[in-house]
């Protein structure tokens, strides 16, 4: 019966870990806080224009995929500066090439988000501006 109780001690550990993680990232990282200011007004703006359910499972999905990479991102510019203090050109290029996947996700993000809510923009449009 121990090692159950301790199977689950460490699932809770894990989320709190987790979770502590997350708001340490947030604490120190301007870029993640921008993101989840911005992904709240987005799931603003989808209460407002009334997202259909296809609508609201890929804005989540969106959201929480650029919210993870960009974890992701500091969590290995964290590790390479850890690793040297100086500048070295394979700690550039991993920090380079972690920030450009952050950039990809975030562009794709947006563009699929304009494809999104643009058709209910233009209805919120045409009822204020016939």
């Amino acid at each position: 019966m121990e090692s159950n109780t301790s199977f689950h001690k460490r699932r809770i550990l894990s989320f709190k870990y987790a979770l502590e993680g997350i708001f340490e990232a947030v604490k120190e990282e301007p870029n993640l806080k921008f993101h989840f200011i911005f992904g709240y007004l987005v799931i603003l703006a989808g209460i407002i224009v009334q997202l259909t359910k296809l609508e609201w499972m890929l804005t989540v999905i969106l959201i929480g995929l650029v919210i993870s990479v960009e974890l992701t991102n500091t969590a290995i510019e964290a590790v390479v500066d850890s690793f040297t203090t100086r500048d070295h050109p394979a700690a550039k290029l991993a920090k380079d090439i972690s920030a450009g996947a952050t950039l990809v996700v975030a562009v794709t993000s947006a563009v699929v988000g304009l494809m999104i809510f643009m058709p209910h923009l233009q209805k919120l449009w045409t009822l204020f501006y016939p």
